[in-house]
């Protein structure tokens, strides 16, 4: 009988896992030398002496076009105005309103 109360409420404390326990895992969570990082490649590598020597071909590579005859401008205004095409088709609507 002892046995039979004691795998009972053991099966149930399984099942009240705690959610907080099931979180992701952290480095206040985990062992003393856990490093999750912030998800970044490595550009280089650590020699033995303590030095860190990047390596540039783990550099990233921005591929720019040129864009010297392109039409559009690399930003957009803080003041922009209204599209003429918008105002001019609500100046006609107004207009053919007071026509009628």
């Amino acid at each position: 009988m002892p046995l039979g109360l004691t795998l009972g409420s053991l099966g149930r404390a399984m099942r009240r896992k705690r959610l907080s326990s099931l979180d992701i895992l952290s480095s206040k969570r985990a062992p003393r030398d856990y490093y999750k990082g912030k998800n970044c490649k490595p550009t280089g590598f650590h020699t033995r002496k303590g030095g860190y020597v990047i390596v540039d071909e783990k550099l990233p590579r921005f591929v720019v076009p040129d864009l010297t005859d392109f039409k559009l401008n690399p930003y957009v205004s803080q003041c922009a105005r209204d599209l003429t095409a918008s105002t001019t088709s609500s100046t006609s609507a107004e207009s053919t309103e007071s026509k009628s």
